[in-house]
C-alpha cells in the first residue's frame, strides 16, 4: 500500500435530490482532494429511470452514469474556487418509497477495487449498512469511518408504534455500526450514542455564503444598510422539520410581536397545511415555494429563526450565520457547534424566544471575525474530520495494537481473539439474517435487492444477476 491515502466516500443520496447526506459528502470529497495529496472516489448511488422520476426533483432524470457524473462535477465547481480532482463511482440502489430512501443493492463494497481500498467512509453507516450483505468492511479497509447524519430514532417515534420501533431501530444501529465501522463521528449529540463515536461537526459552508457575509460585513463599515428585510426559515416544508414549533409559537404570542413579517421557504409533503395554518394567524406570515439558499433573495434579510429540534446539524443555520445573519434557535444539542458565534441567539424557553425575536429585529449583527468565517468553511471541516476520524498519521505509523508488557500480553492476546471472535459471529449473524429474502423484507428492505436487477446491470455494465451468481458460487467452492 502506497503511503498516499485513498478516500472511497459512500453516500446515501445524490443530486440532484438536495438533501445534506448528498450535498455535504460532496464538499468533503472536494476538499480531502483539494491539496493533491490524497486519491479520493466519490461513491454515489445509480437509480434506475423509474425511481429517479420519483426522487430527483423537476423531472430531471439521467440516460446514463456519465451524465449524471457530468450534472455532480458542474454542480461541484460552481462553488468552489477551485477544480475538485476526484474520482466517481456509481453502486447499484433502489428507492423506497416507504422509508423515503435509497438504499443500496447487492455488494457497495465491489465499488473500490481491493489494491486501492484504504480508508472507507460511509456517510450515515446505519442507513448503508441495516441490509448489507456483501464483504465485511473492516476486512476489505484499513479503516472504515462511519460520519452519522441523521436522528433516525426522533423521527421515527413519530409514527405509529413509535417507541417500539425506535427501541428496535436503536439496537441495530448500534449492531451494524459496532461490526462494520472502526471509528464513528457524530456530527452533534442530538444523535444515539454509538459505539466507539465522538461528537463532532465536520460539515463546512459552501464557499459563496462566506462570501456574501464579507459584503455584508462591508456594507456595515461604510454605514450602508446591508439589511432590507426581516425574519425568514428555510427549510423541507413537513411539520417535523420545524414549522409546527414556529408556527405555535408565533400563534401564541401574536400580541407580543405584533407587526412582525415572517417569510417562510419551503416545498414538501406538508407544504398545503403549512400555509393554510399561516393564513389563520394576525402577523404577516408568507408561505413561499423552496429555493436555494444561495439565491440573491435571501442575501437581505437579517434574522433567521429555526425552532427545529429534530436535525443533527443544521445546514441552512450555519449558511446563515456565514452570511452574517443573526440567527435564533433553541437550546438543543443539534446547536451545541452554533453556541460560538455571537449572532447565534439561543432560547431555553417561549418568553426568550419573543424576546431574543424583538431584540435581533432591533439590532444590527455583529462582525464575524476571520477565524470565526474560518470555522465555518470546508477547510476547517476537514481538518476537523482528519483529527476526529484519527487519520492524521501516515500508513506506516498507525499503530496495530498497543503497546503492553510482556507479562500482560497473553491476557492481552486472549481478551483480543474474544473480542474478534464475537464479532465475527456477530457479523455472521447479520450477514446470515441479511442474506434471507423474507427476513429483509419483513425489516423494511426493498423486495429483491440481494443482488441488482437487469436493468441496474445493463444501466452500470454490471455481470448479469445469473453470471454472478454462479461467478460468487464458483470463487467460494
Amino acid at each position: 500500500m502506497s503511503t498516499r491515502r485513498h478516500f472511497a466516500v459512500f453516500t446515501t443520496a445524490s443530486l440532484p435530490w438536495m438533501t445534506g447526506t448528498a450535498i455535504n459528502p460532496l464538499f468533503r470529497v472536494a476538499y480531502l482532494a483539494k491539496d493533491g495529496d490524497r486519491e479520493v472516489t466519490l461513491v454515489i448511488p445509480w437509480l434506475s429511470l423509474r425511481d429517479q422520476e420519483l426522487v430527483y426533483p423537476n423531472k430531471t432524470v439521467f440516460d446514463s452514469p456519465l451524465e449524471h457524473e457530468a450534472y455532480v462535477r458542474r454542480w461541484i465547481e460552481e462553488r468552489v474556487s477551485f477544480r475538485p480532482s476526484f474520482s466517481i463511482k456509481f453502486y447499484p440502489a433502489k428507492f423506497s418509497k416507504e422509508l423515503r430512501s435509497i438504499l443500496p443493492v447487492g455488494d457497495i463494497t465491489e465499488c473500490i477495487p481491493d489494491e486501492v481500498a484504504d480508508v472507507a467512509v460511509l456517510e450515515e453507516p446505519e442507513h448503508l449498512n441495516w441490509y448489507h450483505h456483501g464483504r465485511k468492511w473492516k476486512a476489505k479497509f484499513r479503516r472504515v469511518i462511519g460520519v452519522v447524519h441523521t436522528n433516525y430514532i426522533a423521527y421515527v417515534k413519530r409514527e405509529k408504534n413509535g417507541q417500539a420501533i425506535a427501541c428496535f431501530m436503536r439496537y441495530m444501529n448500534t449492531w451494524v455500526t459496532r461490526i462494520y465501522c472502526h471509528k464513528i463521528i457524530r456530527l452533534s449529540g442530538a444523535t444515539q450514542d454509538l459505539p466507539r463515536s465522538v461528537v463532532c461537526n465536520v460539515h463546512g459552508v459552501n464557499p459563496k455564503f462566506l462570501e456574501v457575509g464579507k459584503l455584508k460585513l462591508k456594507q456595515l463599515q461604510n454605514g450602508e444598510i446591508a439589511f432590507t428585510k426581516g425574519a425568514y426559515y428555510i427549510g423541507k416544508m413537513v411539520w417535523g422539520k420545524g414549522y409546527k414549533e414556529l408556527l405555535d409559537l408565533l400563534s401564541k404570542y401574536q400580541s407580543k410581536l405584533a407587526g412582525l413579517e415572517v417569510d417562510l421557504y419551503g416545498s414538501g409533503e406538508d407544504s398545503d397545511e403549512v400555509r393554510k395554518s399561516a393564513e389563520q394567524l394576525s402577523l404577516a406570515v408568507k408561505v413561499h415555494p423552496g429555493r436555494d439558499h444561495a439565491d440573491p433573495l435571501f442575501h437581505d434579510y437579517k434574522v433567521f429563526i429555526n425552532p427545529s429540534t429534530t436535525d443533527v446539524v443544521c445546514t441552512t443555520t450555519a449558511e446563515a450565520l456565514a452570511m452574517g445573519k443573526i440567527v435564533i434557535c433553541a437550546n438543543h444539542p443539534s446547536n451545541e457547534f452554533f453556541k460560538q458565534f455571537p449572532n447565534c441567539h439561543i432560547y431555553d424557553n417561549e418568553e426568550e424566544f419573543v424576546q431574543l425575536t424583538l431584540n435581533a429585529l432591533a439590532e444590527q449583527p455583529a462582525p464575524l471575525t476571520d477565524m470565526q468565517r474560518y470555522d465555518l468553511s470546508w477547510e476547517a471541516a476537514t481538518e476537523r474530520f482528519m483529527e476526529a476520524a484519527e487519520l492524521n498519521l501516515p500508513v506506516s505509523a498507525e499503530p496495530k495494537i498497543h503497546q503492553t508488557s510482556k507479562a500482560s500480553l497473553p491476557a492481552f492476546l486472549r481478551t483480543r481473539k474474544l473480542k474478534q471472535s464475537l464479532e465475527d459471529a456477530s457479523v455472521y449473524l447479520h450477514q446470515a439474517l441479511s442474506g434471507l429474502e423474507v427476513t429483509r423484507r419483513a425489516f423494511g428492505a426493498v423486495p429483491k435487492t440481494l443482488q441488482p436487477d437487469e436493468q441496474l446491470c445493463r444501466d452500470l455494465g454490471l455481470a448479469p444477476p445469473s453470471k454472478k451468481r454462479r461467478l460468487k458460487l464458483k470463487l467460494t467452492t
